[in-house]
């Protein structure tokens, strides 16, 4: 057993937690990596209340073990805030954002605060608001992030702000990845694209196959989705996904894009609701090569932890 700062906060088998994919981390699958010994946490994305109020249920109702829930801080209602800290989670996720505003509320409610940067000053500043963890996460990452890399950044993140732990996201799919991870200093890993294609997600089957197909060398960051999605996002994030035909044909033509709104937003939309990923989004990080199969949560925590555990035990083979 892998023993470490983060498990012992929440009581954990594994140092495995759940990224907060919004509409792909579902209380289901927030369920089943807690019952595996790790830490599930629902993604609340942009703040949906109907959709929260149901997938918290869910998490809830499948587990007694602990879990929590992500937003996205720029993007945060302090009613979905509410909304989440009435299920009683026992952490709180906050990425993407000054999570200043929310840290009183959270800490109220018994949760802990974690909270995902990407460089070494917003680091700084989510260990002054209070925060209980740190997500170093790497460009390598699916979905949205910025421009460091993973294996510079966490170890520098957890120079800048020890003793408070850190954990690592952005390009973490197996075992060898986690152990990688604490090796760098940090105490566990925040794992998405691995878990997009667990049976519990709610991603579509179709976009799970693309994934289980695909190879990093497929991602890339893009503005595009966002911009047809009609989300803002702020400088300096970018969302990774597997490329595809939209993003051949308007990823370095935003401008373009923006201008033709009107006729691409009802297409995409259509895309979207009939599974077409030629168009569509599937947010995937650099990792995908590693990922081969559709599993449920459970095996893929185990997995992880195991062989996390067996990857530190040979390193120590190399020591004469």
């Amino acid at each position: 057993m892998i023993v470490t700062a983060l498990t012992g906060m929440f009581d954990l088998q594994q140092p495995v937690v759940l990224a907060p994919m919004g509409g792909v981390a579902g209380g289901s699958l927030a369920a089943a990596v807690s019952n595996a010994g790790g830490l599930g946490l629902v993604g609340g994305g942009y703040g949906d209340p109907e959709w929260l109020r149901t997938e918290l249920s869910h998490v809830c109702a499948q587990t007694r073990r602990p879990w929590g829930a992500g937003l996205i801080t720029w993007a945060i209602r302090p009613d979905v805030l509410a909304l989440i800290l009435e299920y009683r989670p026992h952490a709180v996720m906050l990425s993407f954002g000054d999570p200043q505003p929310h840290v009183a509320a959270i800490k109220a409610a018994g949760a802990k605060l974690i909270c995902q940067v990407q460089d070494i000053d917003a680091a700084r500043r989510a260990r002054d608001a209070g925060a209980d963890l740190i997500v170093a996460q790497g460009t390598e990452a699916g979905g949205h992030g910025a421009a460091r890399a993973t294996l510079p950044l966490v170890p520098a993140i957890v120079d800048a702000v020890a003793p408070l732990p850190v954990l690592a996201a952005g390009g973490i799919a197996d075992g060898r990845g986690l152990a990688a991870a604490l090796m760098l200093g940090a105490h566990g890993a925040v794992i998405g694209t691995r878990f997009y294609a667990a049976t519990e997600s709610l991603a579509n089957a179709q976009a799970k196959a693309c994934l289980v197909a695909a190879d990093g060398a497929q991602t890339a960051r893009t503005r595009v989705f966002d911009i047809v999605r009609g989300y803002d996002w702020p400088a300096p994030y970018t969302g990774r996904a597997l490329n595809n035909a939209f993003t051949a044909r308007w990823d370095g033509h935003e401008a373009a894009l923006q201008a033709a709104l009107a006729a691409e937003q009802p297409r995409y939309r259509r895309a979207t609701e009939d599974g077409d990923y030629d168009t569509a989004v599937v947010w995937a990080g650099e990792a995908v090569d590693l990922i081969d199969d559709v599993d449920t949560a459970a095996a893929i925590v185990a997995r992880l932890g195991g062989d996390a555990a067996h990857c530190l035990r040979a390193g120590s083979a190399c020591l004469r």
